[in-house]
């Protein structure tokens, strides 16, 4: 941790737990007097006692680090920009996320809130007069509410994944050679039977009740047959838990819900296809080598990038990774983070970012060091992807995925290899976007930072 003034998130603990400070002083072995100065930050939060609260009160350590505070902070700043709150200083919006988190996020629900109601007035304003095409309410409010469940959760839902493994375990699968054994089950268990071909369009798969038929499009590989094998047995066999999941997950809309259940479908899916025991062992002993782990378990680049995301076991945790997927456009379609890397809710993404170079340079792994407005430096790894039906005249989907994580973890990934991670001038100088970023002298800025004042005059 690179600070751990973090009184409030203590006395949190305390009032959860319905423990006094003088109790809580004499279960840590300090006197209150010692405890009273740690809950208003004039003592820092010291390793020892956090190991002490730890053994106690089985609490992750993790409440106590500054990285879910350093996303907390980018996204109110994100907020203040969007609504014209230039006012308030970078001072203030610290205090915010370190002294009241709680109010921190519930500020951050009402704005998504007050964003879908506003695009559900415009598109009501613009089909006024056609009763026959009425306005559905925006979904974009309702993925940024399912992205920020797993972000809460640092993209682990250890429910699942202990779920998925058991299974693999008893199941006695074998890593790569998925599929097989997920057919049997399926068929053994739920009186499903699998199909494959006989598609044209680009539909990976399609369950029929009636018939309990899975069919699988012709173009997937053994590993994404087991992946969409694993989804669909998601929905049979684990729906009780997805279902608690998405209860206690406070989602109120049924669109939400309706996504939620798929996000923690295909996360129990990449946890049965890519077990976490065995998938982390191989990540460690191949240098988290993308590549080889893809021909390991048998899935794609993308698939291997998407779980080392996940990877944030309590007690055996992987490095706590950023993944991302655009388009040519710019467009993001998936974004995960186990850590502190901040993904922009405006103003889209920086075009010096590697992830966007991958499109010129397709199949090749692509690496950079970026170095954030904030100071802080990652290493990206990138690459285009190809998804889709294969054959003349069928079109296929094209992204370029990324994956990231904080220098300080570099040394361990072999995309390091030639690397000077200790040298500043080896970093490329990045954003989150031009209207969140304020870096005023780069060369690519298209439009003016919502964070800076601004005035606008005609030439």
């Amino acid at each position: 941790m690179s600070k751990a003034f973090v009184g409030v998130r203590l006395q949190r603990l305390r009032e959860e737990r319905g423990i006094s400070q003088v109790a809580l002083a004499k279960t840590l072995g300090i006197s209150p007097s010692y405890l009273n100065q740690i809950e208003h930050n004039q003592r820092p939060l010291t390793v020892p006692i956090l190991l002490r609260i730890n053994a106690q009160f089985g609490v992750d350590v993790q409440m106590f680090s500054d990285d879910d505070e350093a996303r907390l902070i980018a996204d109110v700043r994100d907020v203040l920009a969007e609504v014209g709150g230039d006012t308030v200083s970078l001072a203030e919006t610290r205090a915010l996320a370190a002294n009241m988190p709680g109010v921190a996020r519930v500020l951050l629900e009402l704005h998504r809130r007050a964003r879908v109601a506003s695009e559900r007035a415009e598109t009501l304003v613009a089909t006024v007069g056609d009763s026959n095409h009425l306005p559905s309410f925006s979904l974009l409010g309702k993925h940024e509410e399912v992205r920020d469940y797993f972000n809460r959760r640092h993209n682990h839902i250890v429910e699942l994944d202990e779920a998925a493994e058991a299974i693999f375990v008893d199941g006695d699968f074998v890593v790569g050679e998925a599929a097989q054994a997920l057919m049997a089950r399926l068929a053994e268990r739920h009186g499903v039977r699998v199909l494959i071909g006989g598609s044209e369009n680009s539909e990976k798969q399609r369950y029929d009740e009636r018939s309990k038929t899975l069919h699988l499009a012709d173009f997937l590989r053994p590993g994404q047959q087991a992946f969409q094998m694993a989804f669909q047995l998601a929905a049979l066999e684990m729906r009780p838990l997805i279902d608690a999941l998405i209860r206690d997950g406070g989602f109120a809309e049924g669109e939400s819900r309706r996504l939620a259940r798929i996000g923690l479908a295909n996360y129990f899916a990449g946890a049965l296809v890519m077990p976490y025991t065995r998938f982390l062992q191989s990540a460690e002993e191949l240098g988290y080598d993308i590549e080889r782990l893809s021909s390991r378990f048998g899935v794609g680049f993308e698939a291997v990038c998407h779980r080392l995301s996940t990877l944030q076991r309590p007690g055996m945790p992987g490095l706590p990774f950023f993944f991302v997927r655009v388009d040519r456009a710019g467009n993001v379609s998936k974004r995960h983070s186990a850590a502190d890397f901040h993904f922009s809710r405006v103003g889209g993404t920086c075009p010096l970012w590697i992830v966007y170079e991958a499109f010129s340079q397709p199949d090749k792994v692509l690496s950079q060091i970026a170095r954030m407005p904030d100071g802080r430096s990652y290493l990206w790894i990138a690459r285009r992807v190809v998804s889709g039906p294969i054959g003349y005249g069928r079109p296929q989907k094209t992204f370029a995925v990324g994956l990231g994580c904080d220098l300080r973890h570099a040394h361990r990934l072999i995309y390091s290899r030639g690397l000077d991670l200790s040298e500043p001038d080896a970093s490329t100088s990045i954003g989150l976007g031009c209207k969140v970023c304020d870096r005023q002298d780069c060369v690519q800025r298209a439009a003016p930072s919502l964070l800076e004042r601004a005035s606008l005059t005609l030439p």
